[in-house]
């Protein structure tokens, strides 16, 4: 464990955990996120602009000399449905697309709670099918995303394969939410060990997004769906999250499906600690593994 870790680890204990027992608040989460987010540098011969089409508003990060890239990652922000943006996860986007060497897509897509739950779903579906139809292959394309947007892109997937859309190459998922039921033993197991949440606040943070909506339907908790014919999927998640067996059993039940799997277990992490790269050399070393699974499905 890295030094950075553990002094990264114990300021979320103190200043972030404690705000995980409050009822949700989406305005007060999204205030905080601009007040704490700093916007990396774009790194050395890349570019960030802002897609103009409306299913892929948000950032394109590509070369700076407008040089095609070798492929094309699709990626959905976490943010628990209700919060962050493409910018702010710009630590992730810019890793995996100079790693990969990777055209980065980080759409914009509609927030809880003023828009619920199927609106997430809808607007990844979207993206992805304007992102085909302007001329990029599939086989080229990997989804991603962390936490909601880990648990986004996997919906979007079940979406696009029961509709007969063909899939991408794989998908890219950092501690992906797949149970807004909140199940998993993890949540008690883990309660004291995860730096950023208790267990019990999980599903209270699900209803924000999910309104009326049961927490099982499979396009908000992918772990309750039919996970059959799906890509190869790469998860990272650590060992003292609350949200560990959303992983894990996501893992043993696309792995049964006949679904390929590369699950990885880090320890004593925060949770999506990828976001931390600029800062944390255990950050970049996930991400530097990610990287490589894209260019592995993506030859």
């Amino acid at each position: 464990m890295s030094w950075q870790n553990v002094v990264l680890s114990q300021l979320l204990r103190w200043r972030t955990k404690p705000l995980s027992k409050r009822e949700p608040d989406p305005a007060r989460a999204r205030e905080f996120v601009a007040k704490t987010f700093r916007d990396p540098l774009v790194p050395k011969g890349w570019r960030v602009r802002q897609g103009t089409d409306a299913a892929l508003a948000g950032d394109w990060i590509e070369p700076a000399d407008g040089a095609p890239a070798a492929r094309t990652l699709l990626y959905f922000h976490g943010g628990g449905y209700c919060f962050c943006s493409p910018a702010t996860h710009r630590p992730i986007t810019f890793a995996l697309a100079t790693g990969a060497d990777a055209r980065a897509v980080a759409p914009v897509y509609r927030l809880a709670p003023e828009h619920r739950f199927p609106a997430a779903v809808e607007d990844a579906v979207a993206a992805y099918r304007r992102l085909v139809a302007l001329g990029t292959p599939p086989s080229r394309i990997v989804v991603g995303g962390d936490s909601a947007g880990g648990g986004l892109a996997l919906a979007a997937l079940l979406s696009l394969r029961d509709a007969g859309d063909t899939l991408p190459a794989g998908a890219v998922l950092f501690s992906p939410w797949t149970d807004l039921a909140a199940t998993g033993a993890s949540l008690v197991t883990n309660d004291r060990r995860d730096v950023m949440f208790h267990g019990y606040s999980v599903a209270k943070g699900a209803r924000v997004y999910l309104g009326d909506a049961p927490a099982t339907h499979p396009l908000a908790s992918p772990l309750y769906g039919d996970l059959r014919a799906l890509p190869p999927l790469f998860v990272q998640v650590s060992d003292s999250e609350v949200i560990l067996d959303d992983s894990t059993r996501l893992a043993a039940k696309a792995t049964a499906a006949g679904v390929t799997v590369d699950l990885k277990q880090w320890h004593r992490l925060p949770h999506v600690w990828q976001i931390f790269a600029p800062r944390l050399p255990e950050a970049r070393a996930a991400l530097a593994e990610a990287a490589a699974f894209i260019r592995r499905v993506t030859p």
